[in-house]
């Protein structure tokens, strides 16, 4: 067996794999049922298919993107390496695709072009997807096919299921809003009516992507239809697209050598791109951590929590390039900002997928941008190609894309 032929093996082994994990992640989040405790049937795991074929489909046309461009321009690299992750509760079977550059990119404008093709090619896509999806929407009552515990609460059920840990559903609070009859209620144990909460492990907040679609796509006779974020997760093509919107910005932050870093270097150039990158990277840590730690808390309890996170921030701000005087002045700094803040608006809190992306950043990418061999000027088309994709960016990109349960 040739080199090549082992290189396509492993590649096309990758491939099948992820498509496996993410088929049947996919089922586990369309029935709400775990895979590895034994809960799905052959026919539930089938119906995962509509969420791994178009989820692989747009992160496919993203790396393609890349691997076609960079091909294009001569640039030795590898095919896409997928890679699959077991279906435990709460994943979804992949951690995504990537591709190898086995040379350096020698111009500023191929460096451009190859960084911007792969999440212009996966935005389309995802277009496609989530459009498919909001013009085909279930009956309002596929929700219940999942949690047929809602049905005990009619239409409103949203009333009863996502309220806080303190919402309590009393027997003549049901019969009040007439969702069954004293004997009906009967029929039912009582610990149907305690506190209850959306099923799953995480919800989708709006992006303004999503936010179009929703108002502007879905037919207005339809618009009962549209799930609410907590159940999105049981909707494959609803969710694939607002996988693919999330990670689509996630490359296009424009730090380091993501797909953004690449752009925003041949828009501003090096000197633009250490500004730009350097501001967005201490975004990240900055309302990554509000809300952790508050006046409101213990004093032992703030200076332990304080401590920890100003060590973290140190920590992450190596990734910066700066000095270790100023990465712990910098820490102080953003860990006193966070506080005030929190003093003064007391309700704000951050998001802690913003610190675990900074810490990606710190360990795998680095904020910096390493200069190109032939630094040039970017043309017109392209200079408006970078713009749309910062436009797609602030479409895609929401602070706290998950919502907890």
């Amino acid at each position: 067996m040739n080199k090549d032929t082992k290189t396509l093996l492993v590649h096309g082994g990758l491939f099948l794999a992820t498509f496996v994990t993410t088929t049947i992640a996919g089922s586990e989040w369309i029935h709400g049922k775990s895979f590895l405790y034994g809960q799905l049937s052959w026919e539930e795991i089938k119906e995962g298919f509509s969420f791994s074929i178009p989820f692989l489909l747009i992160f496919t046309f993203h790396e393609f993107g890349h691997y076609f461009t960079a091909r294009f321009y001569k640039v030795a690299t590898s095919l896409p390496y997928y890679i699959p992750v077991p279906p435990f509760p709460g994943f979804i079977g992949t951690l995504g695709a990537v591709i190898r550059l086995k040379q350096q990119v020698p111009s500023t404008k191929q460096n451009f072009d190859i960084g911007i093709a792969g999440p212009l090619a996966g935005f389309v896509i995802a277009i496609g997807v989530l459009w498919y999806g909001y013009t085909h929407l279930p009956d309002k009552e596929y929700v219940y096919n999942v949690h047929p515990e809602y049905a005990y609460f009619g239409e409103n059920y949203a009333d009863f299921v996502y309220g806080n840990s303190d919402t309590v559903v009393t027997k003549d609070m049901i019969i009040e809003r007439g969702v069954m009859t004293e004997d009906e209620l009967e029929l039912y144990p009582d610990t149907v009516f305690s506190p209850l909460r959306a099923i799953g492990v995480f919800g989708a907040n709006k992006t303004i992507m999503i936010d179009y679609f929703e108002k502007y796509v879905v037919p207005e006779q339809d618009r009962d239809k549209i799930p609410n974020g907590y159940e999105l997760v049981h909707y494959p093509f609803l969710f694939a697209g607002f996988l693919a919107l999330f990670f689509t910005a996630l490359n296009l932050l424009p730090i380091g050598q993501l797909d953004g870093g690449h752009v925003i270097y041949g828009l501003f150039g090096r000197k633009g791109h250490s500004i730009i990158a350097m501001i967005s990277f201490f975004g990240l840590l900055l309302y990554g951590g509000l809300g952790l730690v508050s006046i409101y808390m213990e004093t032992y309890d703030i200076l332990v929590y304080g401590m920890g996170l100003v060590i973290l921030y140190y920590f992450l701000l190596r990734a910066a390039g700066i000095s270790v005087r100023d990465r712990w002045m910098y820490a102080v700094a953003i860990f006193t900002l966070q506080f005030l803040v929190s003093w003064l608006f007391p309700q704000t809190s951050g998001s802690l997928l913003l610190l675990v992306i900074a810490l990606m950043v710190r360990m795998f990418i680095g904020v910096k941008h390493p200069p190109s061999i032939i630094e040039e000027k970017l043309d017109n088309n392209r200079v408006i190609l970078g713009w749309i994709s910062l436009i797609i960016l602030v479409l895609c990109f929401t602070p706290t894309p998950f919502i907890g349960v």
